[in-house]
């Protein structure tokens, strides 16, 4: 688990692909403090695994169902990265619950600046995801632990501080480029538990051989 503070930005120093799997290979400093094979990072919001590490670069796998469903396919060499270790038992949980597994991307409408603040404005790639958006709600966008300012009509946007925007990759975005995001994890329980009996019920009633007329054809009915 991780909480969308990033500890540092990365940069892409290579990328292996083979159709749809890659093997990345990342420049960092700070993630790499006590790291150990079979260590959990994320990349730009997207949760990888160690698999093998130097003094100052780390190297990853990215499957196909992640490559499909998150922007590491379109990084190029030098490009910049978000950066978070999995938290510790004993850390201090400052963000809000990222999985690490991204939802999908959304590319970005524009990029204004409100006084000290910048606002990012984004349209979601797949429309679904906007039913786990709504204002005043947490989202992780490129792995960075945000709070929604508006939603709707298949956008939202964020606003960020000075402090995030200058520590995190998101610094470099320009409008038309694609992020990862990650929707609020209790909003997709809720629907999937208010939705299971009903399910539940419905395959039931698709699978069973036994029905109404069933029973009356053996006289139980």
């Amino acid at each position: 688990m991780f909480t969308g503070l990033i500890e540092e930005i990365g940069s892409l120093r290579r990328a292996e692909r083979r159709g749809e799997a890659m093997v990345l290979t990342l420049g960092a400093k700070k993630v790499l403090e006590n790291v150990a094979i079979g260590d959990s990072i994320a990349v730009n919001g997207v949760c990888l695994t160690v698999t093998s590490f130097e003094r100052d670069s780390f190297t990853v796998d990215v499957m196909p169902q992640t490559y499909r469903s998150s922007n590491l396919s379109g990084l190029g060499s030098g490009s910049p990265v978000n950066l978070e270790r999995a938290l510790a038992a004993n850390g201090r949980f400052g963000g809000h619950i990222v999985q690490g597994h991204a939802d999908g991307t959304a590319s970005i409408v524009s990029v204004e600046r409100d006084q000290n603040a910048v606002v990012f404005t984004f349209e979601a790639d797949d429309p679904h995801m906007m039913r786990y958006v709504i204002g005043k709600g947490s989202i992780a966008v490129d792995g960075v632990s945000l709070t929604v300012t508006h939603a709707g009509n298949g956008v939202f946007g964020v606003s960020i501080i000075p402090h995030t925007l200058d520590r995190t990759a998101l610094k470099h975005k320009k409008a038309g480029g694609s992020v990862n995001i990650e929707c609020d994890i209790l909003g997709k329980y809720v629907e999937h538990l208010l939705g299971f009996d009903k399910r539940d019920a419905a395959q039931a009633k698709t699978f069973s051989a036994i029905d109404e007329s069933f029973l009356s054809r053996h006289g139980f009915a």
